[in-house]
């Protein structure tokens, strides 16, 4: 079965074909939903971000002029609806840092097994690195998730970002420098 591209997808889309939307969608929520999640940081609110990144998707599909990827254009409005959901949340205030299901276990938990011990130190750096992403500005945490978690390069960034290059960098350098001081006791 021959897998239709996503360029070909979005012509018949704009011409008004709701299967190769949806097709469309079934193509990229998992990608904008780990996206989402990992701006976030819990899944209600990535379902979330995922939901209003299609709809806002759809309505916009009219002026998508194919100068970009389709999946580049897609992740720049989910980054965009996760970032106005964080700023219309105060994210930096009302925040759950530990997240819905994690474990909340001491800096200090002993364990007897090995594996238990490896648990423990797992969850501890799961929840440093989100109380870490947590403390990053919006534009810090998108630059440092897009390139360190999702794999983007620094240009796709910058396209997604809608900055400079040398300013997409200047944004990772610091979300870096940031995480590994915030890191550096289990380094």
């Amino acid at each position: 079965m021959l897998v239709e591209s996503d360029e070909a997808l979005v012509q018949r889309a704009q011409a008004g074909d709701r299967e190769a939307f949806r097709a469309l969608v079934e193509r990229h929520s998992r990608s904008v939903f780990r996206l989402a999640f990992r701006l976030t940081g819990n899944e209600h609110d990535a379902d979330e971000v995922v939901q209003e990144s299609f709809i806002r998707a759809h309505r916009r599909l009219g002026r998508f002029e194919s100068r970009s990827a389709f999946g580049t254009w897609l992740y720049r409005i989910a980054a965009n609806c996760a970032v106005d959901l964080l700023r219309a949340r105060k994210t930096h205030e009302s925040l759950d840092i530990e997240g819905p299901g994690a474990p909340s276990l001491p800096l200090d938990a002993v364990t007897t097994a090995p594996q238990q011990e490896r648990q423990v130190f797992g969850s501890q750096i799961q929840a440093r690195v989100r109380a870490a992403l947590a403390h990053l500005t919006e534009r810090e945490r998108l630059a440092f998730v897009l390139r360190h978690v999702e794999g983007r390069s620094i240009d796709e960034i910058a396209q997604q970002m809608n900055l400079r290059t040398n300013a997409t960098k200047h944004s990772i350098f610091r979300a870096v420098r940031k995480m590994r001081i915030a890191l550096e006791p289990f380094v």
